[in-house]
């Protein structure tokens, strides 16, 4: 199988200096991911790349777990009495540390890109961003374990 390698096309700019920094359940219960403001510095060799992307309210952005050991099959996701299995989970540990989140997009300047909803430390590579869609949001969804967030206002 063949491996893979990816290079940032930018690095994170964020109030969250390490990941302890980051309190999953403090900021999920509070919905204090959404507060959080920080920026998506591109290299200036991918700045065109961002042509046509202010029309959009929300990002979906792909980065590295650049701080993470990774290789983990389980964990306890905050808030969870027990573990669970790491693809049930948005854990940084996965085998592959790569992160996924979806950010509302509050201006372009140039390269910079100025973000709510950051969930992600400072220095965080940036390996690739799309646009958030209507095909994003499809029908219902099932959530799993996590159905019971909703009703305790972590969702």
């Amino acid at each position: 199988m063949k491996n893979f390698c990816y290079k940032p096309i930018g690095i994170v700019h964020s109030p969250f200096r390490s990941r302890e920094d980051i309190d999953p359940e403090r900021n999920t219960r509070s919905r204090g991911f959404l507060n959080i403001t920080g920026e998506l510095e591109i290299f200036k060799k991918y700045e065109k790349g961002l042509n046509d992307i202010s029309g959009f309210s929300h990002l979906i952005v792909l980065f590295a777990f650049h701080q993470s050991p990774g290789g983990r099959l389980f964990s306890k996701p905050p808030g969870e009495r027990s573990v669970k299995g790491i693809f049930a989970t948005r854990s940084p540990h996965h085998p592959n540390s790569i992160g996924l989140t979806v950010v509302k997009l509050l201006k372009r300047d140039a390269n910079i890109i100025r973000v709510s909803g950051l969930d992600m430390v400072e220095g965080t590579p940036v390996l690739d961003i799309k646009p958030y869609t209507r095909k994003d949001r499809k029908g219902s969804i099932r959530t799993g374990y996590m159905a019971k967030w909703k009703k305790l206002g972590r969702s």
